[in-house]
């Protein structure tokens, strides 16, 4: 097992420079959805997330993943990881990302998102009429994409297990060499969920929220995901 650090913290393969963008958040915006950007206040945060980018990369070999993210305890900063995962990301004009919200509990891509978004990923795995490409969302960070977590979240557990949700994550992370796949989960200690998505990605990174849990409630975490799955994890204050 590796440590990150333990500082606190048309879908047609066009070319990335021709993505469509529908507009961008401006600094008062980034700063009210606590997202990383260059020149931002706090500028240790934003290198913080660069050197996770690096490692993360190290980790895969520089090759395209699928990393779900997943707190010790809810409300321990997971999606504020993964938001801002995906954001470092996509700062490299020569990657994008793509954020798959599947926190049943407290769902937060819809903080990434202009507008309401109607549908997300159970409404695509639950009704053979809704294609990829109907659930995937522009953000108000440049390419930065999101998939919302629908409305058809009751039966979340038999979706995520499907083989469509297999196809689904074969699909997104392979259509795009430069796309990298970010996953918000619950708590993989309490939920299922959790737990059957860290199966079928390529890595998982634990967030250990800064005073909240006990070593043994982090332990219990590392092997429920497993030492050949943990990319490391990631001290939140």
């Amino acid at each position: 097992m590796s440590e990150l650090t333990k500082a606190a913290v048309s879908e047609s393969n066009p070319r990335i420079d021709q993505m469509e963008e529908v507009d961008k958040f401006t600094q008062q915006e980034l700063d009210e959805r606590k997202l990383i950007y260059p020149g931002m206040n706090s500028p240790q945060v934003l290198n913080i997330f660069r050197e996770l980018r690096t490692q993360l990369l190290q980790h895969q070999k520089k090759k395209n993943f699928v990393c779900m993210v997943s707190s010790v305890s809810h409300g321990g900063g997971g999606s504020y990881v993964t938001q801002n995962l995906a954001s470092v990301f996509a700062l490299d004009k020569a990657k994008t990302s793509l954020v798959l919200d599947a926190n049943l509990y407290s769902p937060y891509a819809q903080n990434l998102i202009f507008g309401e978004a109607e549908i997300g990923i159970t409404d695509y795995l639950s009704d053979p009429a809704i294609g990829i490409k109907d659930i995937v969302y522009a953000t108000g960070v440049p390419r930065l994409r999101a998939i919302p977590l629908g409305s058809n979240s009751e039966g979340a557990a038999e979706y995520f297990e499907s083989e469509k949700m297999l196809s689904f994550i074969d699909e997104v992370k392979h259509r795009y060499s430069d796309r990298y796949i970010f996953i918000d989960a619950p708590p993989v200690a309490s939920s299922s969920e959790a737990r059957i998505l860290a199966g079928i990605v390529d890595m998982v990174v634990i967030v250990v929220p800064h005073a909240r849990v006990t070593s043994d409630q982090v332990q219990i975490a590392i092997d429920i995901v497993g030492e050949d799955k943990l990319a490391g994890l990631i001290y939140n204050n």
